[in-house]
């Protein structure tokens, strides 16, 4: 492998009303909150454009190696959104984490 950095996605979709204040404040307190942790690099906020599938929105992230990227799954702020905001508001959602081949 030519480096051990991992990219951290997730593509979702929210119970909010597409457009509402409700599903805005979701994305703003997500990068907000997430972006803010120290291990996390890049933080992106996507909106899902594809006919292909039926996500709307897209988390992304990059970590420097495996430790940084459990130091932010373990990290209290990450922790405290998934439970008080992300288990309550996401419908569906798919995770993929990347690492380089070359």
């Amino acid at each position: 492998m030519a480096n051990s950095r991992i990219i951290h996605s997730v593509i979702f979709s929210l119970k909010h009303e597409g457009g509402s204040v409700e599903e805005q404040q979701f994305l703003k307190d997500g990068n907000t909150i997430l972006s803010a942790i120290p291990t996390v690099q890049n933080f992106r906020v996507f909106r899902q454009v594809s006919p292909k599938n039926d996500y709307a929105f897209g988390f992304s992230m990059e970590f420097a190696d495996a430790g940084a990227y459990e130091a932010y799954n373990a990290h209290p702020a990450h922790v405290g959104f998934v439970k008080e905001r992300w288990e309550t508001e996401v419908t569906q959602f798919l995770e993929i984490d990347y690492q380089d081949v070359f």
